[in-house]
């Protein structure tokens, strides 16, 4: 298992907001000192505006490098956030490039990036690192990609730069309603979305997960990205959903059985137990 990471993006915070440092640091030191998986640890690679272009318009691009004031209330204009966003692009990058030379790469920085769209970044989010990832991926030779969202908020920002774009699908698992409110149904040719309703009873919400990734193994791709979201967790303060650590790990083991090249971004996931999610996800990817 390579991990990317970058100590640098636990390096600013907003009092009171959820996205918080520690949620990176507490996870960092957990994979540490864990001893059942093998970990190797990557940084992420230097991203130039050609590739993050493909995803965003210039114009939005210079507003995340000239932010002064907020985007909106939950997405704050850091000092230099522009370059913590880069990071985590790179970390992106840094984690498709290692699933195409075979390894199962998992991408731990923050910012996150699925609600940030073409013109506007919201939602903590300035870019969107995995349609980027994944606009990267098919611009340098993968014939498909599809990207599996189960992170419990609806991907709008990824939805919308990668609609109607035939060598990219995008399956997302959500509750709804919840922020920001998008992804009631299907939209385009190939954006597909499985909207989840608050207290969906366990058992339900992993059949729901299983047949967003039936669907997805259907449309034979090349490769695979996931936004990792652990925020449908039952004791997530953000969401009101049922999944437990087992959970986590059955998903990483039903992704690992599709035998098709896999990697994964952290999105949501705001619970003190967040370190013990991600690393059962991770057992279940390398089969642990």
């Amino acid at each position: 298992m390579k991990v990317i990471t970058d100590e640098r993006c636990t390096g600013y915070s907003s009092p009171g907001h959820p996205e918080r440092p520690a949620r990176i640091s507490g996870t960092l030191e957990r994979l540490r000192a864990q001893k059942e998986l093998a970990i190797s640890w990557g940084e992420p690679v230097v991203v130039d505006d050609a590739v993050i272009l493909r995803a965003h318009t210039k114009e939005h691009l210079a507003r995340v490098t000239e932010a002064a004031h907020d985007f909106d209330g939950d997405t704050p204009a850091h000092p230099d956030i522009i370059e913590h966003a880069r990071r985590s692009v790179g970390g992106a990058v840094a984690a498709m490039r290692a699933a195409r030379n075979g390894e199962m790469a998992f991408s731990l920085l923050r910012p996150p990036g699925h609600h940030a769209t073409k013109d506007r970044a919201m939602g903590f989010c300035y870019l969107s690192n995995i349609a980027i990832a994944a606009l990267e991926a098919l611009a340098t030779g993968t014939s498909k990609v599809a990207i599996y969202d189960f992170d419990v908020h609806h991907g709008n920002g990824t939805e919308g730069i990668l609609l109607n774009r035939p060598q990219a699908v995008f399956f997302s698992i959500h509750q709804h309603p919840c922020y920001p409110g998008t992804g009631t149904k299907d939209v385009g040719k190939n954006c597909f979305n499985f909207p989840v309703a608050p207290r969906t009873p366990q058992e339900e919400y992993r059949k729901i997960l299983a047949r967003a990734l039936d669907e997805l193994a259907k449309t034979k791709p090349a490769l695979i990205a996931v936004s990792a979201g652990f925020d449908a967790y039952a004791r997530d303060p953000l969401a009101q959903e049922t999944l437990e650590a087992e959970d986590y790990f059955w998903l990483g083991e039903s992704i690992r059985k599709l035998g098709i090249p896999t990697f994964s971004l952290l999105e949501g996931g705001y619970s003190r137990d967040l370190p013990e999610l991600v690393l059962a996800y991770l057992k279940g990817l390398e089969g642990k």
